[in-house]
């Protein structure tokens, strides 16, 4: 068997129990259900079509996050010719796990709708570091930025979540 084909075909096993983390992620970047389902999609087609730069046996969920990485940003600079926006606001989310429970289900969406509220480049590193499990050098390799800045983004994120929260504890409080 070609490596080609072992590429090939590791892919098409591991895409499958990948889906849903990659899906996570399009949502998260994307704001977004339908158009999270298009990047996920997209990004499984696109993986496919290049299995042949895939090395079998390395981490295909780093390389296919990546995959929806670039695609995300080619669409967003494509939109941004075309008619200058096209991020969803937070608002316009309908989220929920579908899980009996309601209050775990409401702080799970107001957590998310906390991440969601942040700039699009903290919300994804957040998203890959905290939600995913990767390493800071293994985030900063998706989205292709130096390790200084995933740091960065990092500690600005949980700064602005910990004022969201303790703004809303004092509202309620």
């Amino acid at each position: 068997m070609s490596r080609e084909k072992n590429a090939h075909d590791e892919i098409l096993q591991g895409l499958k129990p990948l889906f849903p983390r990659l899906w996570r992620y399009c949502l998260v970047v994307t704001g977004n259900r339908d158009r999270a389902d298009d990047l996920a999609q997209a990004a499984c087609l696109r993986a496919l079509e290049k299995s042949a730069h895939y090395a079998a046996g390395t981490r295909l969920d780093r390389w296919v996050f990546q995959i929806a990485q670039r695609l995300w940003l080619n669409e967003l600079r494509a939109e941004s010719v075309r008619r200058g926006g096209g991020i969803s606001t937070v608002d316009e989310l309908d989220i929920s796990d579908g899980k009996p429970d309601p209050e775990s289900n409401l702080l799970a969406r107001e957590v998310l709708l906390s991440v969601l509220a942040l700039p699009e480049a903290q919300r994804t590193t957040v998203t890959l570091v905290y939600v995913e499990g990767y390493s800071y050098k293994e985030a900063a390799e998706i989205l292709e930025i130096p390790i200084g800045t995933v740091m960065s983004r990092l500690a600005a994120a949980r700064s602005k979540l910990a004022n969201s929260f303790d703004h809303k504890k004092t509202k309620l409080g």
